[in-house]
């Protein structure tokens, strides 16, 4: 009989800020799209990553909050996906303790994002920043996941993952499934509104650079009409002209035009008309968001009963990976 069960999905987002247009546009809305494709989907806040960096604590419980809420108001359905908060399960860290024993310092120190993060908080190279990826890896082998949509930046993280994976299953016996990482081959690449050979980046150091998904309409439209293009002066889609190609990508991705029909509606028109238009399709795709968002803020106690809830469920699955590890590394069962 054919095993008709479906794929395991699992992606977890960043809980510091709030998110960009480029997360939104890069991967949420392709990642949340696939609880609506026969998986079973796990989404999580990393919010235990978060403090590899020094964190404010009101503003990390402030931007966890958010972040759960704006992913419940862009369409997570808690009927078909489990959605929590990662610290809100104890067997994260606790599998993340056993996966550092079985996996080679080298393998941490070649980990790129570790000395990017080491070269940006030299003040702050703590252990958790070197040993994050057993972390990670502790995050998608307690579920058993199939798959892992990531960017490809970072999918080093996820052959990490594979790697201690098959280094534990041939100590003791199959005990994890192995990953594949999804890479997404529509999502887009949002750059910088002022510096458009840059990735959008909440850490931008020009404010006007960046699009926040909670941005009101009229900063958003400011924005648009302040960022880099050029002196042509001609809506045409070309690796010469960045800034241009930059905004037409991002017109593409929310009205679902190809670059050839976006350049048939402006011909003949200059960027005054061009980037109002592309705010507008903007301040169009987020706007019933953030209204959702808006009420679902207002409502503490339904928050609080969903990322409860919902943390249960992933921990009644992440329980039983860690009672089979247990066992099989050779601890004394707690019964």
């Amino acid at each position: 009989m054919e095993n008709t069960k479906p794929k395991r999905i699992l992606s977890m987002y960043q809980s510091t800020g709030t998110f960009t247009l480029g997360n939104y546009l890069g991967a949420l809305r392709n990642h949340i799209g696939f609880q609506n494709e026969g998986y079973e989907c796990l989404y999580a806040l990393a919010d235990l990553h978060a403090i590899t960096v020094r964190q404010e604590p009101a503003n990390l419980r402030k931007y966890t909050l958010e972040a759960y809420a704006f992913l419940l108001a862009m369409g997570i359905d808690l009927e078909k996906t489990i959605f929590f908060i990662q610290s809100h399960v104890p067997q994260h860290p606790q599998l993340a303790w056993i996966l550092n024993c079985y996996t080679q310092f080298g393998e941490l120190s070649r980990m790129t994002q570790f000395k990017d993060k080491a070269q940006k908080h030299a003040d702050n190279i703590n252990a958790g920043l070197f040993t994050y990826p057993c972390l990670m890896a502790a995050d998608i082998l307690l579920y058993q996941a199939d798959f892992v949509p990531v960017g490809a930046d970072q999918k080093q993280h996820v052959e990490i993952a594979r790697d201690i994976a098959e280094r534990f299953n041939g100590l003791y016996s199959p005990t994890f499934t192995v990953p594949e990482p999804i890479i997404p081959q529509h999502g887009a690449r949002v750059m910088s509104l002022q510096d458009p050979t840059k990735k959008m980046s909440k850490s931008d150091g020009n404010n006007n650079g960046c699009i926040s998904v909670l941005d009101d309409a009229d900063t958003i439209m400011r924005k648009f009409k302040r960022a880099i293009t050029d002196s042509e002066a001609c809506v045409r889609y070309s690796e010469e002209k960045p800034g241009v190609k930059n905004l037409m990508e991002i017109y593409s991705c929310i009205t679902g035009k190809t670059m050839e029909e976006i350049q048939r509606e402006f011909e003949g028109k200059g960027y005054g008309d061009f980037k109002p238009a592309v705010a507008e399709a903007v301040i169009g795709e987020l706007r019933p968001i953030q209204e959702r968002f808006q009420e679902i803020m207002q409502d503490k106690e339904y928050l609080r009963r969903c990322y409860k809830e919902n943390a249960e469920k992933a921990s009644a699955i992440a329980h039983r990976t860690v009672a089979k590890v247990m066992k099989k590394v050779g601890f004394l069962p707690e019964d």
